[in-house]
């Protein structure tokens, strides 16, 4: 099953809320030719639950293996894995702010809800293990091609859009998003005036977005640069960042 990859068209920080998460708006939009692939396969080099594959870095897939666990699933999940693992094949590049990590683990969450016939409804039970694992999950389990998104990633609100194509380039640096939300902390920055901008953006169709300069559209772009300062050259030629980072993009 395709794990499809997300880019954020602007992403505005307006606020922080009482548990010092940033809230933000933004525009998510699904991109249907840069996806992960998840699979069941009868290999299996250990018991229990493995996931193989071709990847180097730890997957909140096995915090929502947890999370089923914690429904009263274990049963169930121990039976399907007895003679199976999980394959994943990572073609959406790590640190590049394409919500990797999140497609995959509800892909693997809707996966394995058909597969073990678990009658989790999407809209309550999924969404609530989304909502405890990360931002960017909720977005992905909608189904939407297009949302502004907001809170800390919870609220998603369909749009209509028209789906410009976007090119992408992934420069060779895995950026960290909590070092770079770090340094936009760290910064000078207007919240009022990131708010009306975001109030703006969110009435807009994604190609009238893309007129705006790059660092008004994502308050991360500037961060980013001072952590990784290769990233400069990205900016001075008005490419767009994805998300934290590094993921870069113009329309074509």
């Amino acid at each position: 099953m395709k794990a499809y990859a997300k880019a954020n068209i602007f992403l505005k920080i307006i606020g922080i809320n009482s548990r010092s998460y940033h809230l933000l708006q933004s525009r998510f939009v699904l991109l249907k030719d840069i996806f992960d692939e998840l699979s069941f396969s009868d290999e299996k080099t250990k018991e229990g639950f493995e996931i193989t594959g071709n990847f180097t870095q730890d997957t909140i897939i096995h915090k929502a293996y947890k999370e089923l666990e914690n429904l009263g699933f274990s049963n169930e999940l121990n039976e399907f894995f007895k003679d199976k693992s999980l394959k994943l094949t990572k073609n959406i590049p790590i640190g590049g702010g394409l919500g990797g990590s999140s497609t995959d683990a509800v892909t693997f969450l809707l996966m394995i809800n058909e597969a073990l016939n678990l009658k989790l409804n999407q809209q309550q039970q999924l969404k609530q293990i989304c909502q405890k694992l990360g931002s960017d999950l909720i977005f992905f389990l909608s189904g939407y091609d297009s949302a502004n998104v907001s809170g800390c990633g919870e609220i998603v609100e369909y749009f209509e859009d028209d789906f410009a194509q976007l090119d992408f380039t992934f420069p060779a640096i895995e950026c960290s998003s909590a070092k770079v939300y770090k340094t936009f902390d760290e910064s000078s920055y207007d919240l009022t005036a990131n708010l009306n901008l975001a109030k703006t953006l969110k009435t807009l169709k994604t190609s009238e977005i893309l007129e705006y300069k790059n660092t008004d559209l994502n308050d991360l772009f500037a961060p980013c640069v001072k952590i990784y300062p290769k990233m400069q050259t990205f900016l001075d030629e008005a490419y767009f960042l994805s998300g934290s980072g590094s993921g870069i993009f113009k329309a074509k």
